[in-house]
């Protein structure tokens, strides 16, 4: 049984705008390299411009993958473990600060020596640590919703977890176009950035020392034991964490590879400026989907209609572009997904925190929560490749995307315990 609801006092507005700041800066610096400044740092490493053969910007979008590929592995550790590891932290700077400042001292370090790499080893590397410190920050920021948001509050607050998604990207892009920044200037500057967005809720947050110590000693064995949250004893919890694989994954498919997509698949003469164009298409609708979903959720105090609208969203997102490959359609596409997509995030994190297991374990449940999110984002750009690879083109990618947002929508279905 999923463990009663404590009740708690409703955040302040001031709250939720330095909550979502703090997102901000997180999405900006992980989604700006990830969108364009790693694929295009893999590019320049293979010698790769915008007209090449096929065989070559193959090449570049396998390489891509892999690199993304492995750091998923990182991120598939570090979200439960520093979740685990929070929930245990007792000192007086309380169980959630010291995490969200080590995790962006250790990704904005990681982004400026990522810069200035020239190598695949290095690149590869210095991605992987990115990526530890931004899961180890954003385990202890969704923490935070479990530990001190009313279930009556978590539609809003969730929908600020992921508008920022979009925000970020178009702003990290916007500014590295707009100021024609180097690699190495624009990981500098995005690195910056996110210091100055989380460090003004880390200073302010209530965050108090927690006393509590019944998780027991923290052993290899206790790690392990405390990731396996049993389907079959919790399977609103498994379902809910399954269909969050399925979507986010659709939408990792559909959005990872648009730049070698427009590139390589539409040949269109400026690829960079139609990748911000979609964007912020993108931008509008996840914002205002995530919004308005995350309020409309909490005031009829429904999650599943919302999840399964956004699962269907995405699935026809991705058809338009099958069937109808060009920029035109894409936009309409980039409409449907963001609006998909959007109302996905809006709700399905305070869904996620409506059928955790243990409160003792909020952090760590989160964390395993946080692994559907970021690890098929980080295992879509692999599995587009060799879809890509295998099938000659991007119609199959874009079809198995629509089938994933689909199938994730639908999985919502099966939570019992929230309406």
């Amino acid at each position: 049984m999923t463990a009663a609801p404590t009740v708690r006092a409703r955040v302040s507005t001031r709250w939720i705008a330095l909550f979502a700041l703090a997102w901000l800066g997180i999405w900006m610096a992980q989604l700006t390299p990830f969108q364009l400044s790693l694929p295009s740092q893999i590019n320049d490493r293979l010698g790769i411009g915008d007209t090449v053969s096929d065989d070559n910007w193959r090449h570049s979008v396998t390489t891509f993958g892999v690199v993304s590929g492995i750091s998923a592995v990182f991120a598939l550790v570090a979200f439960p473990l520093t979740g685990s590891l929070s929930d245990r932290t007792t000192g007086r700077f309380g169980r959630r600060r010291p995490w969200i400042l080590g995790g962006v001292v250790v990704f904005a370090v990681a982004l400026v020596v990522l810069g200035t790499r020239t190598g695949l080893v290095g690149i590869t590397i210095w991605w992987c640590v990115a990526i530890t410190g931004f899961s180890a920050a954003s385990a202890a920021l969704t923490a935070l919703i479990g530990d001190r948001v009313p279930v009556t509050q978590r539609g809003v607050v969730s929908s600020w977890v992921s508008a920022p998604q979009a925000i970020g990207v178009i702003l990290g892009i916007g500014l590295i176009a707009a100021l024609g920044l180097s690699t190495g200037s624009g990981y500098l500057v995005i690195a910056g950035l996110l210091v100055v967005c989380v460090v003004p809720f880390v200073a302010t947050v209530d965050d108090p020392p927690h006393t509590a110590r019944r998780h027991g000693r923290l052993t290899a064995a206790a790690v392990v034991g405390e990731l396996w949250i049993s389907p079959r004893a919790h399977p609103d919890f498994g379902w809910t964490l399954g269909g969050r694989v399925l979507v986010n994954l659709g939408n990792a498919l559909g959005t990872s590879l648009l730049l070698y997509y427009l590139q390589f698949g539409l040949r269109v003469s400026d690829a960079n400026a139609d990748l911000l164009l979609l964007t912020g298409i993108y931008m509008v609708f996840v914002i205002t989907a995530a919004i308005g979903s995350g309020l409309a959720s909490d005031r009829l105090g429904r999650r599943k209609p919302f999840v399964l609208a956004a699962g269907a969203l995405q699935g026809v997102a991705a058809l338009v572009i099958a069937v109808a490959a060009s920029v035109p359609t894409t936009m309409v596409a980039a409409a449907l997904l963001g609006a998909g997509f959007g109302s996905f995030l809006g709700v399905d994190q305070a869904l996620a925190t409506q059928v955790l297991p243990d409160p003792e374990h909020t952090g760590k449940d989160l964390g395993i929560m946080n692994i559907a999110m970021a690890v098929p984002q980080a295992l879509g750009p692999l599995l587009g490749a060799a879809t890509v690879a295998v099938t000659g083109g991007f119609t199959a990618l874009f079809t198995v995307s629509a089938l994933l947002g689909i199938a994730g929508g639908l999985s919502v279905l099966r939570v019992r315990s929230v309406r």
